[in-house]
């Protein structure tokens, strides 16, 4: 059984886990908007939670956009959850504005007490792509300013805050722009944009929604890419696009993207490494297209562990199968 709600898409989830309870943050719009394209231009931020990862309820929803004039009065988009020394939940996530009609990605902040009422920090945003590093606006080149899906995270024993970005070069052939942005903060409210940890050229166009995580001794770096923003050469391989993977050193001095490889459920997409009650790595990330046709639920949990050279790998004599075949409780569980 995976979250399923009748009358919503989900797509992009993140996930905090507090007290044996995981708290899922999804992205979901109206199934009444006909065309499942449309549901970017009208997100909202979901939240349900569960004890096993796989039967959830629906609890009030989190994030919705700003009044005009804010950076985030048109969208607000994928984030990522950490807790502040002083004991404060801060959602980072992406925004966009009307004023340019949702093609300049800015990231800002929200915080919580009760990871259930969640309060906006600025009607600005807190981090915005350096033109120094980053490609900015340029619609001949790309359709948007790619700059969002923030991950945040520290180091182990170390007090600076680490955030990673969906970004693009300004340099190098469109095609292959895609790079890890980079930015950090001392304080969570005040970042300083860094140059990005990866190099373009290395088969993407964007590399999305990223996650760093240390899966069984390896450090990995989780991301994805759909066919379309493939590098030609990857697309004439074969490639199809999906969730990928790259093993990196413990600092993310050396990511290289060219090593990545394609996960082998390629129905999901944005999916995240979460832990279950038995402290085992677990995948779960939105049915992404399947038979031609957009899925747009929750997945059921899928085990996998890591490999040295592969990245992030199928437990295989656990894999519990698509999760398009569950039956989500969603919003009925919750009434």
């Amino acid at each position: 059984m995976s979250l399923q709600l009748p009358d919503k898409w989900i797509w992009d989830s993140w996930y905090v886990q507090e007290n044996g309870v995981t708290h899922a943050f999804y992205l979901h719009a109206s199934r009444a908007l006909g065309d499942a394209d449309r549901r970017h231009r009208h997100p909202i931020v979901g939240h349900a939670v569960s004890t096993d990862l796989t039967n959830w309820t629906v609890v009030e929803d989190a994030l919705i956009v700003s009044e005009p004039e804010a950076f985030d009065d048109a969208t607000t988009w994928t984030g990522s959850i950490v807790r502040a020394d002083d004991g404060v939940w801060w959602m980072f996530y992406t925004g966009t504005s009307r004023a340019e009609d949702a093609t300049v990605q800015r990231i800002g902040a929200a915080t919580s007490t009760d990871l259930i009422r969640w309060e906006k920090v600025s009607r600005d945003a807190l981090v915005e792509a350096d033109p120094e590093h980053y490609e900015l606006l340029d619609l001949d080149v790309w359709h948007d300013q790619a700059w969002r899906d923030p991950w945040v995270f520290r180091f182990p024993g170390e007090s600076t805050w680490q955030m990673l970005i969906t970004a693009r070069s300004k340099s190098g052939d469109p095609r292959e722009r895609g790079v890890l942005g980079h930015a950090t903060s001392e304080n969570l409210i005040d970042w300083t944009v860094r140059p990005p940890l990866s190099d373009p050229g290395q088969g993407f166009g964007q590399l999305e929604v990223f996650q760093f995580e240390t899966v069984d001794d390896v450090p990995v770096l989780l991301f994805c890419c759909g066919y379309g923003e493939l590098s030609p050469e990857r697309q004439a391989s074969g490639d199809v696009g999906g969730v990928y993977s790259v093993p990196v050193d413990a600092r993310l001095e050396h990511v290289d993207f060219s090593n990545a490889v394609l996960f082998p459920r390629t129905d999901l997409y944005a999916a995240r490494l979460v832990r279950d009650a038995d402290d085992r790595w677990m995948l779960l990330g939105f049915i992404n297209v399947v038979d031609g046709q957009f899925v747009g639920t929750l997945s059921d949990p899928v085990p996998v562990t890591a490999d040295p050279e592969r990245g992030l790998v199928l437990r295989a004599a656990e894999f519990v199968g698509a999760g398009s075949r569950g039956i989500g409780v969603g919003e009925t569980a919750a009434r």
